[in-house]
């Protein structure tokens, strides 16, 4: 089957892959668009994963003011090309990290960056909360361990549900970025400023 010049084209606008991917992914999926978008996305994963290793040193600290300046933030994104750094999604994707750390507040970037004494106190506070609830003893630490988990979720940046979609969390909006642009994408660091706090 001949692929044509055009969709090789609007694939790589849809998905930000190469010619060359595009073009063999419409061939594997027989002119398929919407299977060729699942074929470079899961090997956009897979290509992630691999990447993860490189060192990126390019980015852009990127910043959000919210509220009338009672909240600011600033974020650090890495990659490994000041081409792609200038790149509009990768910039939209600074923004949009900044715009979700002044409305979610996360508490850390990762589980392991929470500090240990937040962690216990948080665990303690659950046990407590088991123990009032008259659950089976046997149960407690399963009960325990999942509130923890859900703590992880609600407080750690990459854990988080991006605002923009709930139905994928942050890391994975990063993963996506970095998927599309065939770079290793980290979020370094962030700070959040709200006033009186």
């Amino acid at each position: 089957m001949a692929i044509s010049a055009a969709d090789v084209k609007e694939l790589r606008e849809r998905t930000g892959a190469g010619m060359m991917d595009c073009k063999r992914a419409l061939e594997e999926a027989g002119g398929d668009m919407e299977k060729a978008i699942d074929l470079l996305r899961s090997r956009g994963a897979a290509k992630v994963a691999k990447r993860s290793g490189r060192e990126a040193r390019e980015g852009a600290v990127g910043s959000y003011v919210h509220m009338n300046g009672r909240i600011g933030v600033l974020v650090e994104v890495n990659c490994e090309t000041d081409f792609v750094a200038r790149n509009d999604e990768f910039q939209g994707l600074v923004r949009d990290l900044a715009m979700h750390i002044a409305a979610s507040n996360p508490l850390a970037l990762t589980e392991e960056e929470i500090p240990a004494d937040v962690v216990e106190r948080e665990r303690s506070v659950f046990r407590e909360q088991v123990r009032n609830e008259d659950k089976p003893k046997n149960l407690w630490d399963k009960i325990v361990e999942g509130k923890l988990k859900k703590f992880y979720q609600e407080s750690t940046l990459l854990q988080q549900p991006f605002v923009k979609d709930t139905d994928k969390t942050v890391g994975e909006l990063v993963a996506e970025v970095a998927a599309r642009t065939g770079e290793n994408v980290v979020v370094r660091r962030f700070v959040r400023y709200a006033l009186g706090e």
